[in-house]
């Protein structure tokens, strides 16, 4: 059991020896990563770690994996934090465990609900909110595959893993075929974005190969069933799985057989259905969204996994064409959420007011090349434009940037962390 205060001092005294282009970028960094340790984590005696998203009390299986991902850039200085990232994998999984359909957790079996929907199943005590993202399922995997790459760590890969593990694979072979699913989710008296369409069913779909998804990474409902970064995402955490199998020869035939062929499936789906035309131009990217029956998406959200963090999730290289010309669309006023002001320019989502931009896209802009004076601007900017909080925030008005959402994002913050790390990299 790792002692908080002592990994606390660690981490802050690492911060202290980095340097960034500048000091308010520098003193940004060194906030964000010791607020995240300091006040978004509560160890528990079961060897399991609850990570707050912030200012909600409610844990997200993909942002928790955003928000201690960037300590493994300092796992070697820093050994602890592998048994911190270990704590938060143990709690990912036992909450995947409870339900696979859901999104967000309470710490403790509460009762304590964003609002009371109606689904397949009541939503029990311990869920905060039960939207079906197929990201949700994707983080905790990706997130103990790079504890074992960057940490040459194993202690996590138990049998608790894989049997959570098969429960993930089944649930993306059922959602395949959402037609037969039982899962639906309707919200009374809210936003049509925040519930699934036709009696908590979404949109209808026709199959790809892809697996069907109720929302989006921003929580708000997908307008076409098939989320193509959150495909993506499947992909490349399907292939760490096959690495890791091999290399550690874990013996599950079956469960490998499943692996295999789920890639092979959505990888098809997304040669087949993802890659589309824009009108008016005979150049091929990526849509967001599709539906298998000829209707598509073309935009991007800030949240991750998108189409601009493709290659920092692993789904291609940044010098990807096929990623470079859909990167050139969403970066511009093709993409309806890319918004430009006196300030900052960059890309928004439909969760936050227009013309706010996500610190979170910014610094996935930077995150997403290898040219060091953009890795700088991003850095740069975001912490000029946290209006003097030393907190990434999740929306910031184009115009002012004294007009922001949240408080206090812990996604946001670590994501800039993330950058910084990949800024010394570089450097």
């Amino acid at each position: 059991m790792i002692n908080q205060a002592t990994l606390i001092k660690s981490i802050d005294d690492y911060a202290k020896t980095i340097q960034l282009p500048t000091n308010k970028a520098t003193q940004l960094f060194h906030n964000a990563l010791v607020d995240t340790i300091s006040h978004t984590v509560k160890l528990h005696a079961d060897d399991q770690i609850f990570v707050a998203t912030g200012d909600i009390p409610a844990m997200w299986l993909r942002d928790s994996t955003f928000q201690v991902l960037p300590y493994l850039e300092m796992c070697q200085a820093v050994p602890e934090v592998k048994s911190l990232i270990h704590g938060v994998i143990n709690q990912q999984l036992a909450y995947v465990q409870h339900d696979p359909y859901a999104n967000a957790f309470n710490e403790t079996a509460s009762g304590a609900h964003y609002t009371i929907d109606k689904s397949d199943v009541p939503i029990s005590d311990l869920v905060w909110e039960r939207k079906f993202e197929i990201d949700s399922l994707c983080a905790p995997i990706h997130l103990a595959a790079q504890l074992y790459q960057k940490g040459h760590y194993t202690a996590h890969l138990n049998d608790n893993f894989w049997d959570t593990v098969q429960l993930i694979v089944k649930t993306f072979i059922q959602e395949q075929h959402h037609e037969t699913s039982t899962y639906y989710f309707n919200r009374s008296d809210c936003p049509p974005s925040d519930t699934l369409s036709h009696d908590g069913r979404g949109a209808p779909v026709g199959y790809t190969g892809m697996v069907w998804s109720g929302f989006r990474p921003s929580d708000d409902a997908c307008q076409y069933g098939y989320h193509v970064p959150g495909n993506m995402y499947i992909t490349v955490v399907l292939e760490e799985l096959l690495t890791i199998m091999a290399a550690e020869k874990i013996q599950l035939p079956d469960l490998k057989a499943a692996i295999q062929q789920l890639k092979i499936d959505i990888e098809k789906g997304i040669a087949d259905f993802a890659i589309v035309i824009p009108e008016d131009s005979d150049t091929p990217i990526y849509a967001y969204e599709v539906d298998g029956l000829g209707n598509f998406n073309l935009m991007d959200d800030a949240n991750v996994p998108s189409l601009l963090s493709a290659p920092f999730i692993g789904f291609c290289k940044p010098d990807n064409p096929l990623y470079q010309q859909t990167r050139r669309f969403i970066l511009s006023d093709q993409n309806r959420y890319y918004y430009q002001g006196q300030f900052i320019r960059g890309i928004g989502s439909p969760h936050t007011p227009p013309h706010y931009v996500w610190p979170i896209s910014l610094a996935m802009e930077g995150l997403t090349t290898n040219n060091l004076p953009t890795v700088i601007e991003r850095l740069d900017l975001i912490s000029a434009t946290d209006n003097g909080t030393l907190q990434c925030h999740e929306g910031i008005n184009v115009d002012n940037p004294s007009e922001y959402t949240r408080e206090w994002f812990s996604w946001a913050n670590m994501t800039y962390c993330q950058l910084a790390f990949h800024y010394l990299q570089l450097k």
